[in-house]
This record gives structure tokens, C-alpha cells and sequence, in this order.
């Protein structure tokens, strides 16, 4: 007798998030991602009660990976402040997997209190990483907030906005910011 080879929860979840940053939380559907997958559809319910068990998994994850893991990663690298705060926006908004699911999920809150909850608890835990990044090299808390809020809007807005910029590149334009609002205050 041949063994039944399940396909790992893990992979599902994969799967589910990678739906999700191409369509959505109404992408996000069971027999499609059996299809991507190439498996049937009655392997997941060896795994999940149903989609939203999916998709409570789906968040806890993409929660983890953009929070925890980041914050880890950042800190076993090591670095000034200063470089810690562009790592773990390169690490988090700049990724291609990270990001679109990041954006994903913020579109779907609009329309989700639940998730709105989860990805507030998200921004709260990455302002607060910021803050305490900044607060290493600037000590006036007004100083310390505005940069955070930049810097987070800087990381987040870029993808959104669609301006141009002059004869510079949105690039450019994007490290001429950082480098701002990573500067030393004069005191």
C-alpha cells in the first residue's frame, strides 16, 4: 500500500497568502488554491475547519513575519539605530512577498473591524520599535514621535503614491527622505 503524501498546512497558508496579496481576502478560496496547489480540495480540511480558520492562520502569520521575525532578524544583524530603522523597512515594505500582503491586508481592513484590530496591533508593535529606535539618538519625545509617524507613512505611502518627481526618481526622492528623517538633531 502507497502512502497518502497530505499536503503541509504550511503550504496552504502559503498558498492562501499568496491569493490574498493578488486578490484579496475574496481570492482567498478553497478550491482554487487546491488547483494552485494541485491537490484536492479535501486535504485541507485535514488542516483547517473552514476558510476562515484559513484565514485567521493567514493573519496569524503574516503577523509574525512582519512583527516578531523582522524585529529578530533587525537585532541579530545588528548595526546603529539608524540602520536598524532602514533594515527593517527594506525588510518589511520592500520585499515582494511582505509587502504585497501588507497592503492586502490594510485594503482589507477598511472593509474588516476584526482585521482593522489585527493590523492596528501590527502598526502599534512597529511605531513602537520605531520609537524606541529613534529614542536612541533623540531625546525630545515630540521629535521622537513625528519621525516614527514619518517614517512609517514614508515606508508604507511609497507604494501608494503615484506623484512624480521633477528630473529625480521616486527612489531618489525616497532615499532623500530617509536620509532626513534618519539624521541626528542638532541640540
Amino acid at each position: 500500500m502507497v502512502a497518502v503524501t497530505r499536503t503541509p498546512r504550511s503550504r496552504w497558508i502559503e498558498q492562501g497568502l499568496t491569493a490574498l496579496a493578488a486578490g484579496g481576502p475574496d481570492a482567498v478560496r478553497i478550491e482554487s488554491l487546491a488547483t494552485a496547489l494541485g491537490v484536492t480540495k479535501g486535504g485541507f480540511y485535514g488542516h483547517f475547519a473552514d476558510r476562515n480558520a484559513l484565514l485567521e492562520e493567514m493573519l496569524d502569520t503574516w503577523e509574525r513575519e512582519s512583527t516578531e521575525a523582522v524585529i529578530e532578524q533587525v537585532e541579530q544583524e545588528g548595526g546603529d539605530a539608524r540602520t536598524k530603522i532602514q533594515r527593517a523597512g527594506l525588510l518589511t515594505f520592500s520585499d515582494d512577498r511582505l509587502r504585497p500582503i501588507d497592503l492586502a491586508v490594510r485594503d482589507w481592513a477598511r472593509r474588516d473591524e476584526a482585521v482593522a484590530e489585527r493590523l492596528r496591533r501590527v502598526d502599534n508593535e512597529r511605531m513602537g520599535y520605531l520609537r524606541r529606535l529613534f529614542g536612541t539618538y533623540c531625546t525630545d519625545p515630540d521629535d521622537i514621535e513625528a519621525r516614527s509617524m514619518l517614517a512609517f507613512c514614508l515606508a508604507v505611502g511609497k507604494h501608494l503614491l503615484a506623484a512624480d518627481h521633477g528630473d529625480r526618481s521616486r527612489r531618489e526622492v525616497v532615499a532623500l527622505a530617509s536620509a532626513f528623517l534618519l539624521e541626528r538633531p542638532e541640540r
